[in-house]
């Protein structure tokens, strides 16, 4: 395997590169060779995804489904999710097939892999031999590109791209309202990050009612948390410091929760929280007549932590024993995918006589679910000595990956409790 390591390592003490500018020139020289790598990963994924469709075309797979599963074999390749593979495969295609000048800057370490990206982001609503034009007149001279920031790449190729065809720019301006959508995802310190990808007028509208709400306020709280709390009171039609009557699955031992134990609670959709908040949410839940809260109790591994499994003998897995994976594997299991779990079905399919198991059951998103059935790709799981879940993804160039459910709490020596409680995660953050 080539690995550039050994050989920095081996650079990295030289007495002759013991001055400052021999050092910022390593620096350059390491720069040129990450641009000069992505370039080569552009060229093998494109190579792959035209030989794996060569392949298939010839042993009769239909044209929809050639192809299926080569980004998600990249992204594993890369130690990336596989929502980025097909970022990934996209770049290459149009950078191997459309935008050889692009390619060879990015090649020669005129472009970073980020700012081709950008390029190619630009492009991506023009017709091929436009993209093309762009290409030459953007990056046929590599050296125009000197100085150029994330920014000026970006505006420079929006610009060319918009003279070039300025119905399409507009045509993808349009359609770019159909993404509107809400995320959440996890911040540091039991936080969350709530994004809302809005067109621009409703967004800065948005803004700008926050931010007129957190002028005509002085009551020692800073803008911005007045900000962040007008925003919940006007999405949830509550008052910020009121919980808010929406079911929360936190899970946690009973010693975290009636003993001295410190192990944390964990939150589904969320992640792992102290057990200061853990014990706080509970505790304001029973109290509060508002609110109601539920126990469920799932056995452990007295050593590993391990949900233990449940079974069924229905072909679909029964609502129990979906919640009981879902909670089990947290997130996609499919290695360096964070995606939430949206379908909770069988390793080994149901149809090569797959059990309907907690032990053959996986919980993936919906895209890692499609792509394991996937012609060539084949999961296995097992379950080892500490009765920790362990799956194995193998992908049709043979390669295979290994992924493993991630321990509840390994201090549990009785079992977990599932507590539903109505309060808002936003209350116990602050």
């Amino acid at each position: 395997m080539l690995s550039l390591a050994p050989y920095i390592l081996e650079h990295m003490f030289d007495t002759d590169l013991a001055d400052q500018s021999a050092l910022i020139e390593r620096i350059a020289e390491l720069e040129r060779i990450k641009s000069a790598a992505a370039a080569g990963q552009a060229r093998a994924a494109a190579a792959l995804d035209a030989t794996r469709r060569a392949t298939e075309a010839a042993n009769g797979v239909p044209l929809a489904q050639r192809g299926r599963g080569v980004a998600s074999e990249i992204a594993l390749a890369r130690r990336d999710s596989p929502a980025r593979g097909g970022r990934h495969l996209g770049f290459a295609k149009a950078l191997v097939h459309e935008m050889p000048h692009t390619l060879a800057a990015l090649e020669c370490g005129a472009l970073s892999e980020w700012r081709a990206t950008l390029i190619v982001r630009e492009s991506a609503c023009l017709e091929v031999e436009d993209r093309r034009t762009l290409d030459a007149e953007l990056c046929a001279e590599p050296d125009r590109l000197n100085g150029m920031g994330d920014a000026r790449v970006a505006a420079a190729a929006k610009a060319i791209a918009y003279r070039l065809d300025p119905h399409a720019v507009v045509e993808r301006a349009a359609k770019a309202d159909n993404e509107r959508t809400v995320t959440i995802r996890p911040a540091p310190d039991t936080m969350t990050y709530l994004t809302a990808l809005l067109p621009v007028a409703q967004g800065v509208s948005v803004y700008a009612a926050l931010r007129r709400e957190a002028d005509t306020r002085s009551d020692g709280r800073s803008r911005g948390q007045v900000m962040a709390d007008a925003l919940v009171e006007r999405v949830t039609g509550r008052n910020a410091a009121v919980p808010v009557p929406i079911a929360v699955n936190l899970v946690l031992s009973d010693e975290t929760l009636l003993g001295g134990d410190t192990a944390p609670g964990d939150i589904s959709g969320y992640g792992p929280i102290p057990v200061a908040v853990a014990r706080a949410m509970v505790s304001e839940a029973v109290g509060d007549r508002r609110s109601r809260a539920t126990l469920r109790r799932l056995y452990t591994h007295p050593r590993s932590g391990a949900l233990v499994a449940m079974e069924s003998r229905a072909r679909l897995f029964p609502r129990g024993l979906a919640r009981f994976i879902e909670m089990r594997d947290q997130r996609c299991r499919t290695p360096y995918c964070d995606a939430p779990v949206r379908h909770r079905d069988h390793a080994l399919s149901w149809a090569d006589a797959g059990p309907t198991t907690a032990a053959n059951g996986l919980g993936l998103c919906e895209r890692c679910n499609y792509t394991k059935e996937s012609t060539g790709w084949r999961v296995t799981t097992a379950i080892d000595e500490t009765h920790t879940h362990n799956a194995e993804f193998a992908t049709p160039t043979g390669q295979a990956y290994r992924s493993t459910a991630p321990p509840r709490a390994p201090t549990i020596t009785v079992s977990e409790l599932e507590v539903q409680v109505g309060v808002a995660l936003a209350r116990h953050a602050a």
